[in-house]
């Protein structure tokens, strides 16, 4: 919240009754630094650390005198063009949420000493400018799921299985950690939240990404419960991960940095490509022995064998993995990833069509855009009972991970609830390579 008091927020966010969705910002609040947060100057708890050590802080008498502008730039206030960007207006004074969010953590027994009087983390996430959390999904997730009782009074350690990185890579930890502890639930959260990273600088390089990426999330929960399995929509079959963190190029190839001018920003560079087909590569070739038919790897061998120990001038023989999967959900990174993709792995236009789709009407929402692919597949009412579904997704580092599913029902379009549903008709479109400007 900004332009209010830390009291009067976390007294609204714990009394239902008198909370509001509507936060006000003042034109006085605008420059307060985050840990001048507060609007109440009596709160010595709110005081920035700066002026705490500039209070602390004598001068010797025989010193310069020294001036300090409290009003110098900080680029970690809001901006008007950051106004802008957040609001769609500069001058906006008033925001309002739709969402009646909750927090879940006050009713809970505290354990760890990691939280306030009023039951608040003391650590939470947020980036730079806003303040926000994705903590109080709960109330949300609990209401949607229908999930009482006992469930309420495990918060806590359900909120530790919650996992905030790439999908895939979540899906592989929920995974283990179903496997050691019996009876649970895991929720993945997977979003991408594009005003951290925001870049208004020139380099183009950096700009790409202004392009691409756009704000998305979604939700998914795992449960190894036997009583959970008549609603249940897949089985998680396989999970494979590739990371070539050790090679510099791989490392480098996507970065946060600053440009000349100091300003940051994410930086793709021209290696990408080429990196993602080498970690693709490497992935598969640890996944195809678990999903290929036995035809398929008897080929894939024979070329190899030849390739290698007889020196033989032939082709690698490149597995057809639609053999293997009835569906596949392709990380919508960009048009060039997708479009190589369907070239190396000969994909036809109808396995694209889901990603190609999401990236068109949501563009690239990181790790969730899996999700928005797999709602798109559902919404088309092309899932059926035992299908096969083959996720790839890719992430800086370098990192290509793989998950494989296999439906335990067909899926219903007439009983989803997702982000296509309104105009899936609408869909598939031609989207043009090349559009004038």
């Amino acid at each position: 919240m900004i332009g209010e008091s830390r009291s009067t927020f976390l007294s609204a966010l714990h009394n239902s009754e008198d909370s509001s969705d509507i936060c006000q910002i003042g034109q006085s609040d605008l420059g307060l630094s985050q840990n001048e947060f507060a609007s109440d100057p009596n709160d010595s708890e709110l005081h920035s650390p700066i002026n705490e050590v500039l209070d602390d802080f004598s001068l010797d008498p025989d010193s310069e005198a020294v001036s300090v502008d409290r009003n110098a730039y900080d680029p970690s206030l809001w901006t008007p063009m950051e106004m802008a960007t957040a609001t769609g207006n500069a001058d906006s004074m008033l925001l309002e949420h739709p969402l009646k969010l909750k927090s879940t953590y006050a009713g809970m027994e505290d354990c760890s000493g990691t939280r306030d009087s009023n039951g608040e983390p003391l650590v939470t996430s947020y980036n730079r400018c806003f303040l926000g959390t994705v903590d109080y999904i709960w109330q949300i997730f609990m209401e949607r799921s229908q999930l009482t009782g006992s469930f309420a009074e495990q918060s806590l350690e359900f909120q530790r299985k919650i996992l905030e990185s790439a999908g895939l890579i979540s899906i592989d930890l929920a995974k283990d950690l179903l496997q050691v502890h019996p009876n649970s639930y895991a929720l993945v959260i997977s979003m991408e939240n594009i005003t951290l990273n925001w870049y208004f600088g020139n380099d183009r390089s950096m700009l790409l990404s202004n392009c691409l990426f756009r704000m998305g999330g979604a939700a998914i929960m795992l449960s190894n419960k036997r009583s959970e399995g008549w609603r249940s929509k897949y089985r998680l079959v396989h999970t494979v991960r590739t990371h070539k963190g050790a090679d510099d190029k791989c490392f480098s190839c996507v970065t946060q940095r600053e440009d000349s001018t100091g300003r940051i920003g994410v930086s793709l560079s021209k290696d990408l490509m080429g990196v993602a087909g080498d970690a693709l590569k490497t992935n598969i070739t640890t996944l195809g022995p678990l999903v290929l038919p036995m035809s398929e790897q008897l080929l894939f061998f024979t070329t190899l064998v030849g390739k290698k120990l007889l020196k033989m001038k032939i082709k690698p023989y490149i597995p057809d993995f639609k053999l293997a999967f009835e569906h596949f959900c392709i990380h919508a990174g960009g048009r060039a990833v997708l479009d190589e993709l369907e070239k190396n792995l000969q994909l036809s236009h109808w396995h694209m069509e889901p990603s190609r789709m999401t990236l068109y009407r949501f563009g690239n929402t990181s790790s969730s855009s899996l999700w928005y692919e797999l709602a798109y597949t559902e919404a088309k009412g092309r899932m059926k009972r035992g299908d096969r579904m083959w996720q790839i997704a890719f992430g800086s580092g370098f990192k290509c991970n793989s998950a494989v599913w296999k439906a335990l029902r067909t899926i219903s379009p007439a009983k989803e609830k997702n982000p296509w549903m309104d105009e899936i008709h609408h869909f598939p479109v031609d989207v043009p390579k090349f559009s004038a400007i």
